[in-house]
């Protein structure tokens, strides 16, 4: 692994643990050449995956940029961010356990979407507002009609109601 500090090629491991969710391996790495020291995670991957734009254009997947789009969709919200790990990782495990290698960004918009009406709904119309490229103040209303209209999930008629804010 190479030093993030001088670019050394030769770097150690100190320190290596699962992650809270035991997805991943967190490592502490040492520098020795510079000293420096950096942290690492190892993630398993079971196939290589390519994202197919809608101009038809192939790149690789990324979960960086998908755990950056839901940062700005979930920013300013307070959802914990093992919540938010735990869907980055369901999402990732639904396509790499689908049966094609190319995935569809719609396909991943939709997971998203998905995962992020069960998290928080403030950043699911966030994401759905850039995602469906909503244009006019309806768009967010439908939206927003859309959510309230949806019974909460696992409720009965006995337990209390999350509040809701009033539709504008």
């Amino acid at each position: 692994m190479r030093c993030p500090y001088c670019g050394g090629l030769d770097t150690q491991v100190k320190d290596s643990r699962p992650t809270e969710d035991a997805a991943s391996i967190r490592r502490r790495r040492i520098c020795p050449d510079c000293g420096g020291r950096f942290t690492t995670f190892e993630r398993v991957q079971l196939r290589e995956l390519m994202v197919v734009k809608r101009n038809g254009r192939r790149v690789p997947f990324d979960r960086d940029k998908l755990q950056h789009s839901l940062a700005v969709a979930l920013r300013k919200r307070s959802v914990e961010p093992e919540r938010v790990e735990r869907m980055i990782n369901g999402i990732v495990r639904q396509l790499e356990s689908q049966g094609d290698a190319d995935i569809p960004t719609e396909r991943i918009g939709e997971l998203v979407m998905e995962g992020l009406k069960a998290l928080d709904d403030v950043a699911y119309v966030r994401f759905a507002s850039v995602y469906r490229n909503f244009r006019e103040a309806r768009d967010f209303n439908a939206i927003v009609g859309e959510l309230e209209s949806e019974p909460e999930a696992g409720s009965n008629d006995d337990a209390p109601r999350r509040p809701r804010a009033p539709a504008r």
